[in-house]
């Protein structure tokens, strides 16, 4: 078969660089031609005869000097052929970027707000505090997703390490998988199976779950009697749990309490008993700030008596 021709998109830019390149050579080759037939004709040619003390005696030296400087031209335009192509080079290296930056820009999404958003928005100003009345009120107001909504209360306290637990008079909206802790648990959690969010023990149960604390520790599931999960009577534990009471603490590093206290189909009158539930047993003396959102709504800044 025949050799096939591809031709590629930036063939003529590579034919000129092509021609550039031959010029190049053959001014070189000519400047070396003229170097050899000045040194050949300088050989030929005998010293001069010196004929008077002032009359001026040309070596075969200068003659050389001289040819080379008849050749000049050739040296000239292979500095023009360099620069030309630095110059050349340069460009093309700057077109890539130009067009690079282009396709950057035609990628670059900006951040678009949906009508609900927005709406929402509005309704509230991110510098004014509001009462634990108006504020569950705008929450109730605001434009929800498709979803029911969780009611979350952020509490920033004034120190470190603030902790308790309480009951809420409505119930969190969520349902936990409360089990108590047996040989059977015990087995699925050794096999990596854990379809539970409390686990209550009694506390000859304890020993033995040590064992797998490894594995509940870090996920917060290991019982603890300060929470009310090791208990003599697990019955009653369940019972509670079940009807709403929870544990809080503040943030590992941080001096901040996460709660959530609802759903938003609760109601305006649930909500706001279940905030003045939850803010009493934190107690507001300890509070900086609070606020009170939903899942997607925009934070309420509350105006509590303490500050």
């Amino acid at each position: 078969m025949g050799k096939i021709r591809v031709k590629s998109f930036d063939e003529t830019e590579n034919a000129e660089l092509e021609a550039k390149k031959k010029a190049k050579r053959e001014a070189k080759k000519s400047v070396r031609q003229a170097q050899d037939e000045s040194e050949k004709e300088a050989s030929k040619k005998a010293p001069v005869e010196i004929k008077d003390e002032t009359e001026t005696v040309t070596t075969p030296e200068e003659e050389i000097k001289t040819s080379e400087e008849t050749v000049s031209t050739p040296d000239k335009t292979i500095a023009a052929l360099e620069q030309s192509e630095t110059n050349n080079s340069e460009d093309s290296d700057a077109q890539p970027t130009e067009s690079k930056r282009t396709k950057k820009e035609k990628f670059i999404k900006k951040k678009i707000l949906s009508d609900r958003v927005n709406a929402n928005r509005k309704m509230v100003s991110k510098s004014q505090t509001y009462p634990l009345d108006k504020a569950v009120n705008l929450l109730t107001q605001f434009k929800t997703s498709k979803f029911d909504e969780s009611v979350e209360l952020h509490v920033n306290v004034r120190e470190q390490g603030t902790s308790g637990s309480l009951a809420l008079p409505h119930g969190s909206g969520k349902t936990l998988r409360i089990k108590v802790a047996d040989d059977a648990i015990l087995a699925e959690i050794e096999s990596g199976k854990i379809d539970f969010d409390v686990l209550i023990a009694t506390p000859d149960m304890m020993p033995r779950l040590a064992k797998v604390a490894r594995v509940l520790g870090p996920r917060g599931l290991m019982p603890n009697p300060k929470n009310g999960t090791v208990t003599t009577n697990p019955d009653e534990a369940v019972k509670k749990l079940s009807g709403g009471e929870m544990r809080f603490k503040t943030e590992p590093k941080a001096p901040v309490i996460h709660l959530m206290i609802g759903k938003v189909s609760f109601g305006e009158a649930k909500i706001l008993d279940n905030v003045k539930t939850t803010i009493d047993a934190i107690d507001t003396s300890k509070i900086k700030s609070a606020v009170l959102s939903s899942t997607m709504s925009p934070g309420i800044r509350l105006a509590l008596s303490s500050n």
